[in-house]
């Protein structure tokens, strides 16, 4: 990730941006977050207290924080403490919201189990990533698999949650 520090009525001196940098690279533990992603740092200093702006664009969506604190440092902490409970809530949402709808499907072929079923038919797009990165999306996505290129084979992958723990791995051969 490449910062973007910006002071506004304050210059940012360099303690100010290594304090910035090194907190939010801590980012990368809880979001795949590309190397050419900016994350946009302003840093303003009112009369009475000092305000941060964070915004960081990410595959899952914005993440961005305003904090004001009489602190500088202090207001960077309680910034990145804004941005993983953002990450903690989008992640539990994500899995929610999937496992509603894995529980209505469920009941739904239970109703039509002697009748013919359509085949609902969707359409994915394999990216190139490593192992790592399909894990992280699957959990994000609250998925049970994830389907991805792998960049070291460039083959179709699948990364699986199974049920015993841990994660498996499907790779495609060629016949």
């Amino acid at each position: 990730m490449r910062f973007e520090i910006v002071g506004k009525n304050v210059d940012v001196t360099a303690a100010m941006k290594d304090k910035i940098e090194t907190k939010f690279s801590n980012l990368d533990k809880y979001l795949i977050i590309d190397p050419d992603t900016i994350a946009r740092v302003v840093a303003r200093v009112y009369p009475n207290a000092q305000k941060v702006e964070v915004t960081i664009p990410s595959k899952v969506g914005v993440l961005r924080a305003e904090v004001v604190h009489d602190d500088f440092y202090a207001a960077v902490d309680l910034a990145i403490d804004k941005l993983e409970d953002q990450i903690r809530r989008q992640k539990t949402r994500l899995s929610r919201k999937h496992k509603e709808h894995l529980a209505e499907s469920f009941v739904a072929m239970e109703a039509e189990e002697e009748e013919n079923i359509p085949v609902k038919t969707k359409v994915v797009t394999a990216s190139k990533m490593d192992l790592e990165e399909a894990i992280m999306q699957m959990e994000l996505s609250g998925l049970n698999f994830y389907i991805y290129t792998d960049e070291e084979t460039d083959r179709i992958a699948v990364v699986y949650r199974r049920s015993s723990g841990g994660y498996g791995l499907l790779e495609t051969e060629e016949e």
